[in-house]
């Protein structure tokens, strides 16, 4: 690109971030939504503000035929929110990228295969984990983000903090779930976390369930 093509699409990029932070949009989106900006800027070596129609078009079948649907829909709406918001242009044209109508059947363990996985967990804190991971439908982060201040043993609800789109939420709290994190916490008697490691943070039972949903 040009010099002046540069510090026109700085200028755009710079926007476009301050206005996803002032939408509240997550970490996750604005890391999703600003990569799609800079793919399709890289993608014709010039700002985008300058795409035609045709170009944008066979931008999408490119990408198509490169990556997974879900990253031409994320893709999708980060471009529909950088049209609209930053060049307050016509976005309409992004309607024409249309993921199939895929309808699919999750396979879905039963509650004995449920707990026969939790039983066969040897190390305490992972058992544990998985049980109230499982009991209260969370998910891992959620899980991994408890705190001992965040259980409510009197009402036996647990508060869920930041969840997904940042929100709070109380979660009945199961009595076996409740005495499992019981008989755990008397082994580690962390002052705050839940699932601390031996060294006092969350690192190790994170690294394990990365290697889970792998």
């Amino acid at each position: 690109m040009k010099k002046s093509e540069v510090k026109r699409f700085t200028e755009l990029y710079e926007r476009h971030l301050n206005l996803l932070k002032l939408q509240g949009k997550s970490d996750s989106t604005i890391s999703a939504y600003s990569r799609a900006v800079r793919r399709i800027r890289a993608h014709y070596d010039c700002c985008p503000d300058k795409l035609t129609k045709d170009q944008l078009e066979n931008y999408f079948c490119d990408l198509i035929k490169t990556h997974s649907w879900s990253t031409v829909k994320i893709d999708r709406l980060g471009l529909m929110f950088f049209w609209k918001n930053v060049l307050e242009m016509d976005w309409q044209w992004l309607n024409m990228v249309k993921p199939p109508q895929v309808k699919s059947i999750p396979d879905i363990l039963s509650p004995s295969e449920i707990e026969r996985l939790i039983c066969a967990t040897k190390k305490m804190r992972y058992r544990v984990f998985l049980l109230t991971t499982y009991s209260m439908g969370l998910r891992l982060t959620e899980a991994l983000s408890l705190q001992i201040g965040d259980i409510d043993s009197e009402r036996q609800m647990i508060h869920i903090r930041r969840g997904k789109g940042h929100k709070d939420r109380m979660v009945p709290l199961p009595d076996k779930t409740l005495y499992a994190l019981r008989v755990l916490w008397t082994k580690h008697r962390h002052p705050k976390l839940l699932f601390p490691n031996a060294k006092g943070s969350m690192q190790t039972i994170r690294k394990a369930t990365t290697h889970m949903r792998e």
